[in-house]
């Protein structure tokens, strides 16, 4: 299956910012995560920060993707939404975070949306992602 990243010229340059303008991709099976918070594993918010949150929120979705077989590769697209967003202070934060889970130079489209809340108060962001797998991955089911 093939992915292509594109930034035309005649859009900004997201790779700055950690994120691809265009990602297309032929074949495949695509698969649509919830969004992704700062909990971890026994449902405690790991960070206080927004940039400790989201790299668990990051960790989250790389867990998810291992867990059917892919890996943050196959990730095509991420909606980010921030309470409370300052993009004067935490512009770096949010970009130096994209860059290093997708240090692979290939990172996936995204939009980054500000809210006023979350799910849970303590919640600063949340994260979904979209990927698309090789046909050849196994589809399995991990229990609760």
């Amino acid at each position: 299956m093939s992915k292509e990243y594109v930034n035309p010229a005649s859009l900004f340059s997201g790779l700055k910012y950690g994120f691809s303008q265009i990602v297309t991709s032929g074949g495949g099976r695509t698969v649509y995560l919830s969004g992704q918070t700062p909990f971890n594993a026994q449902e405690q918010i790991v960070g206080i920060t927004r940039s400790e949150q989201m790299r668990q929120a990051l960790r989250n979705i790389q867990s998810a993707m291992e867990a059917i077989g892919g890996s943050l590769k196959d990730v095509v697209s991420l909606r980010i939404y921030m309470v409370d967003y300052d993009p004067d202070k935490e512009i770096h934060a949010i970009s130096d975070g994209l860059k290093e889970f997708f240090a692979d130079g290939n990172p996936p489209a995204t939009t980054w949306i500000g809210i006023s809340s979350l799910a849970v108060k303590d919640f600063l962001i949340e994260i979904e992602a979209t990927a698309v797998l090789e046909r050849s991955h196994r589809q399995r089911r991990i229990a609760d």
